[in-house]
């Protein structure tokens, strides 16, 4: 990654912390409606909507409701209610899909016991309804913390019911990998999307993809249902050649990419009978997930730039 390119993705992921600019942006209706590409809506209602678009097309989903960095426990109740409404409204219609949850929207970052208190809550009612929640990995900062209530999660409720996910940026991740595996825990693995130092995370994009091939073939061998998140085509590529060459069926992992990010790509691996699953955020505090989406490749911004202009 060349020095304007970073400099550019850690002045859009600085951008994505200001708590100010949150509620300025989100009122901007030009804005709004650029964000409705890779945001499903701000409604449970507009999301369920959407998912049953992508359901009609072969390919499931996983919801995840926006407002990380909580600060408030009563904030974080609020966060646990949406998420029972949210399960019992993919049980109601019999959607395609389950949950993706941040810790840090249930208290991670000023009470970790609280966090888990609500997480718990938000797996126990997708275990009576035989569904699954994947705990979303956040900054490095709270990795471990994150992983620590998986394993306490996964120890009460088992593997199908709680997974993890691991960023192929952090030079740990490998060595994670092979623990969780061991343990039986399902892994979403994707590259990373915040903004790591070279103090836990590799810089260099070569070495970021290696990575993420070498933690595939680990997911792979292990004989658990994990997901391979990434719209990279070479990465996709290498994945199902070491599929083949491990002699593992169609449907022994899944694929995982974002909502309104290569569509196309999409569509072509269903047509090809690979299972495909949906990032779909939705809500209204959509500007952090936003901004992250803009800092994954920063030419984006020049698209926003123009069409803020058209109004």
């Amino acid at each position: 990654m060349d020095q304007a390119t970073q400099l550019s993705r850690a002045a859009l992921m600085f951008l994505s912390r200001r708590e100010g600019l949150k509620d300025v942006a989100t009122e901007v209706p030009a804005l709004r409606r650029i964000a409705r590409r890779f945001i499903a809506g701000e409604t449970l209602e507009e999301a369920v909507s959407a998912v049953k678009e992508l359901n009609a097309q072969g390919l499931t989903v996983s919801f995840d409701h926006l407002n990380e960095a909580v600060r408030n426990a009563d904030e974080t109740l609020d966060e646990v209610r949406e998420y029972q409404r949210l399960l019992a409204r993919i049980d109601q219609l019999g959607v395609q899909g389950n949950v993706s949850l941040k810790l840090t929207q249930c208290g991670l970052l000023f009470d970790p016991e609280l966090a888990l208190r609500n997480a718990r809550e938000v797996v126990a009612n997708a275990k009576r309804r035989g569904s699954f929640v994947r705990v979303d990995m956040e900054q490095g900062e709270v990795t471990q913390a994150t992983l620590d209530v998986v394993r306490a999660l996964h120890r009460e409720f088992g593997e199908p019911h709680v997974g993890a996910v691991l960023q192929s940026y952090l030079y740990r991740t490998e060595s994670d990998a092979r623990a969780l595996c061991a343990e039986r825990i399902r892994i979403r693995l994707c590259k990373g999307a915040y903004l790591e130092g070279p103090g836990i995370a590799y810089q260099d994009k070569r070495d970021v993809d290696d990575n993420f091939l070498r933690v595939m073939r680990i997911l792979l061998d292990s004989g658990l249902y994990h997901g391979i998140a990434t719209h990279d085509e070479r990465m996709i590529e290498e994945t199902l050649a070491y599929a083949r060459k491990k002699g593992l069926a169609r449907g022994a992992f899944e694929f995982q990419m974002l909502y309104g990010i290569r569509r196309d790509l999409q569509e072509r691996l269903v047509a090809e009978g690979h299972p495909v699953r949906v990032y779909v955020p939705y809500g209204k505090h959509w500007y952090p997930y936003f901004m992250r989406r803009l800092a994954e490749r920063p030419a984006n911004v020049w698209f926003v730039m123009k069409n803020l202009v058209k109004g």
